[in-house]
């Protein structure tokens, strides 16, 4: 019985990579799970003398360790001859005890998520930043609002990255709903001035103390650890009387259009000390009124002659200054010449003033109350300590910026909830807005400007967008709330009723489907151009695809239709990967890409494709290729047009590779990502002999192993830096690997070095 078992040893060759064979005591032959399952059946068969039916015998007395306890298994539990094999459920990986199930934290690989990642068992999502959109499972894309029914902007539209703003003629500016477009005037709609910033400049034990003080309109960016910018006021958009369009809301006058500011800009130095925003304890009067201010603040190590001096710390402040001209104080005296010389002089004496405060670091800046010094001596900070830049409190030992709806508290030196009668839309600034609205406070922790209550819902409008408000008359709607128009349906379209909100409400001549949008001077449905989508019945538009994505064909209905049509993928020297366009989302029609691999002298290469999904309904329609070179008669080293889930390694049949992967119009997949390492030519002999072993994909322990980016990527730094295998202990070999495999891999490396030894 023992010489017919050992007789029957297949030697691993076989035209398909991702099948190995699978060897038996009668047979070699390629079977699935259930053929394993069920081989003991066909054993009567092939044996017909007494040894064998002995030997026969024996299989069927094997114990099905499944049926206690499943084997002990967390999940699935497999009998084999003679033993029985753990697997997992999706998502899950065996632990090196062989039992244990354990969830795959995919959140922990490396490009598992463009922007957020969130872990589920079994799973794991994921989501996006504000402005951006999910497309390929795992990638963000801008999205471009202004494709989204013009952004309502009531004029122009300009898309930016996670984000976009409405623009406005000249002569006007946007109301501030940040959509709509008003007159450029002295004062708000409601009659309030303009709320200004001020400048103030004080003489304190003979030196001069500035401080700018930002009662609205203020933002706060941290551009770095050692640099931010503010602005602080409105800046003056002059211009000519405003081109009104075909609006049914009529425009606030409210006074003159401004005339041209006054600007100044200056650059200032301040040795020994570094950008950074610190609460100031000292108070300080109103002097000067400035429009608009932007101020940048960056710092930077200059190294002082000598060797062994220390580096010092050089921070630039760049300002900007905007002054309005007081029209009012023109007389026959000084006419407007005059008024404003006398400004810019005023202005310029201010810089003057200024400078000296700020050599003097006695330069503060006034959010909310508290007054911040703009830039202090370094100082030392305790170890182990973490701090935080201004606009952030630490949490779980984490810098965060305080949320929308909050601010920055110096003195508290946390995040304040915006109390009622302003808002804050955005993250880690120093103050809230006030809300444009003198009917009711609203509410604390206001989000936005809508809810600071009082403003017209949709489907209404009014002079300023506050109450009392009008509804959209018959062939208008307006979906948003605070709107001082609505928008027509065109092409004669009525509405319904009084007071609608969307398109939809129009009265079509047709409905139009999703991946149309309708067409109100034809008054037919159109297919969405390739590149958009539409999802939703009844639009008079379609969304263009984010980011870089485009689609196969017109009349998409979901953005899942957007793909990246850019071929991806790392080529290293040492190690890399290359992966369908789209991945891990379906990979788009008509796609021809082609990377190249090649090593550096004396190195050869070394692929795993842990799983390959191409349809194989369209006759190898999507095909992927590993070569020599370019030429189709070149040697191949790999070529494949199906799906394959069992995971396969093998050698390049030449030093260098050509790659290419083409797909068709026809179905598409999930396609493939695959890692490849080049190593040490004199180890060929040992790298083939693990990769042509069949044991290393008889067990699904095993195949899971050439799936998991965590451990491919462990044994793939050893084998192209073997030196960084004393990076690695025994024991986290052990916690690692399964014993078989480990047990695999020492014999094999033990053959190899033998005659050496």
């Amino acid at each position: 019985v023992t010489n017919s078992v050992r007789k029957s040893i297949c030697r691993n060759t076989t035209p398909d990579l991702h099948e190995p064979p699978t060897c038996l005591p009668v047979s070699c032959s390629q079977m699935d799970s259930k053929e394993h399952a069920n081989h003991k059946l066909n054993f009567n068969i092939k044996f017909t003398t007494a040894s064998h039916f002995l030997f026969l015998s024996f299989l069927h007395s094997d114990i099905d360790e499944c049926l206690e306890n499943n084997g002990g298994c967390d999940h699935y539990c497999r009998n084999t001859v003679g033993s029985f094999e753990c697997s997992c459920q999706k998502g899950h990986k065996l632990l090196t005890d062989e039992r244990t199930c354990q969830d795959i934290d995919e959140c922990s690989f490396e490009r598992t998520c463009d922007h957020t990642c969130i872990n589920y068992p079994g799973s794991f999502e994921c989501l996006c930043n504000k402005g951006y959109i999910l497309y390929g499972l795992t990638h963000c894309g801008d999205i471009d609002e202004c494709s989204i029914n013009n952004g309502s902007c009531e004029h122009g539209c300009i898309n930016t990255q996670g984000s976009y703003e409405c623009v406005c003629p000249p002569g006007q500016k946007l109301h501030w709903n940040k959509k709509d477009c008003i007159e450029a005037v002295k004062c708000l709609p409601n009659g309030k001035p303009v709320p200004r910033a001020q400048l103030t400049c004080t003489k304190s034990g003979g030196a001069e103390v500035c401080s700018l003080s930002c009662r609205s309109n203020a933002l706060f960016l941290a551009d770095s650890e050692n640099s931010y910018t503010l602005s602080c006021g409105v800046p003056v958009q002059p211009g000519k009387a405003p081109q009104k369009r075909n609006a049914t809301a009529a425009l606030p006058t409210c006074a003159d259009t401004l005339a041209p500011p006054i600007k100044q800009k200056a650059r200032f130095k301040i040795k020994d000390a570094k950008c950074h925003l610190r609460p100031r304890q000292f108070p300080c009067t109103d002097d000067c009124q400035v429009t608009f201010v932007n101020l940048k603040c960056d710092s930077s190590k200059k190294r002082r002659r000598g060797r062994k001096s220390p580096s010092k710390e050089v921070s630039h402040i760049t300002a900007e200054f905007e002054m309005e001209m007081k029209e009012e104080e023109v007389s026959d005296s000084c006419n407007v010449d005059c008024v404003r010389e006398r400004m810019k002089q005023k202005l310029q004496s201010a810089m003057r003033t200024l400078r000296k405060s700020i050599n003097k670091q006695q330069f503060y800046i006034q959010f909310s109350g508290t007054e911040y010094e703009v830039a202090q001596k370094p100082s030392r900070v305790p170890e182990g300590a973490e701090t935080c830049s201004t606009g952030q409190v630490l949490r779980d030992g984490k810098c965060v910026s305080c949320a929308v709806g909050t601010f920055y508290s110096g003195e508290q030196e946390q995040c304040v909830q915006c109390p009622p009668g302003t808002y804050q839309d955005t993250e880690g600034q120093l103050s809230c807005e006030p809300c444009p609205s003198t009917e009711g406070q609203g509410i604390t922790g206001a989000k936005n400007v809508s809810q600071c209550g009082g403003q017209c819902s949709a489907g209404q409008f009014s002079a300023d967008g506050f109450r009392p408000c009008q509804p959209c008359p018959l062939g208008s709607y307006q979906p948003e709330p605070g709107r001082v128009l609505c928008f027509t349906c065109g092409g004669g379209l009525m509405t319904r009723y009084e007071g609608s909100v969307s398109f939809r409400d129009c009265e079509a001549k047709v409905h139009c489907a999703p991946g149309h949008y309708y067409n109100s001077s034809t008054h037919r449905c159109i297919r969405c151009p390739a590149g958009t989508y539409q999802s939703e019945f009844g639009q008079n538009y379609c969304i263009t695809c984010p980011g870089n994505t485009t689609t196969d064909f017109d009349g998409a209905t979901n953005v899942s239709h957007c793909k990246n049509q850019l071929c991806g993928g790392e080529l290293g020297e040492y190690t890399g990967y290359i992966e369908s366009p789209n991945y891990p989302g379906d990979y788009p029609s008509n796609v021809d890409c082609v990377w190249t691999i090649n090593p550096p002298h004396k190195r050869r290469i070394l692929i795993v494709v842990p799983e390959i999904f191409l349809p194989i309904e369209d006759e190898c329609g999507d095909v992927l290729v590993m070569r020599k070179s370019a030429l189709p008669t070149s040697i191949t080293t790999y070529e494949t047009c199906q799906t394959y889930e069992r995971p396969i390694a093998f050698t390049s049949r030449s030093r260098k590779l050509w790659i290419q992967f083409k797909s068709n119009e026809g179905n598409s997949g999930k396609g493939f990502q695959v890692p490849y390492v080049t190593y040490d030519e004199d180890y060929q002999q040992l790298i083939e002999d693990i990769v042509r072993d069949g044991r290393l994909y008889a067990s699904e322990n095993h195949q899971e192993i050439l799936k998991d980016k965590k451990l491919i990527k462990a044994l793939f730094d050893v084998l192209a830096h073997p030196q960084n295998y004393f990076r690695y202990t025994a024991q986290e070999s052990k916690e690692m690997f399964p014993r078989s495999f480990i047990k695999l891999l020492r014999s094999k490396v033990t053959r190899f070095l033998r005659p050496y030894k």
